[in-house]
């Protein structure tokens, strides 16, 4: 639900093709809920869930949505908020790792996101996160099985809980190799600058 978690990942995809040498390079999606007390609501609008959960003005809210959708739009990315349905994503996490067992997690982040910002679709609805699973050829059978008996909450609560530890308190949070960190959808050249320091 973060709108800065998919201008973070576009930022990191810029940088990767730029530094080019990405053979080595593999991509992790770990799990973090911001809300994970979030009762979703299909009829939901977003510009009056947020100024809820910050206590503050919904014309300040739509403000906010409007100036983040800029930001999304200068990143080759079309936010629709005023469509997007507040969502509890424990289910979208978890649907995650299991796409991660088929070596589909990256790919499934990008369904993910442009489900959520640009195509106005419930990411807490398992019917949608089963048609997702079809478009990327995994077992939609497995899928719907997994995803109503929460097989994969145990790694979503392992990652949320490594998080904390590690000192995580708002996302994106890219950590590099054990080594270096980024908070935030940080410039490109924040990326390449890590990248590059990973080599020497």
């Amino acid at each position: 639900m973060c709108p800065f978690c998919y201008i973070g990942k576009r930022k990191l995809e810029q940088a990767l093709a730029e530094y080019g040498q990405t053979e080595d390079i593999h991509i992790s999606w770990k799990s973090y809920q911001l809300s994970p007390d979030l009762v979703t609501d299909p009829k939901g609008n977003l510009n009056e869930y947020l100024a809820r959960h910050k206590n503050i003005a919904i014309e300040q809210a739509a403000q906010m949505n409007t100036q983040v959708s800029a930001m999304a739009a200068n990143e080759g990315l079309k936010y629709n908020l005023n469509q997007a349905i507040p969502a509890n994503t424990a289910k979208a996490h978890q649907f995650s790792h299991l796409a991660k067992t088929y070596g589909k997690q990256h790919e499934a982040e990008e369904l993910l996101f442009a489900a959520y910002f640009t195509e106005g679709k419930n990411v807490d609805d398992i019917a949608v996160l089963i048609d997702m699973a079809s478009q990327l050829g995994m077992d939609v059978t497995e899928t719907e099985d997994k995803l109503r008996s929460e097989k994969f909450q145990v790694q979503v609560s392992r990652d949320i809980a490594e998080a904390q530890e590690i000192g995580v308190r708002g996302v994106p949070f890219f950590v590099f190799d054990r080594k270096y960190a980024i908070s935030g959808a940080q410039p490109v050249e924040a990326f390449l600058q890590t990248l590059q320091a990973l080599r020497s």
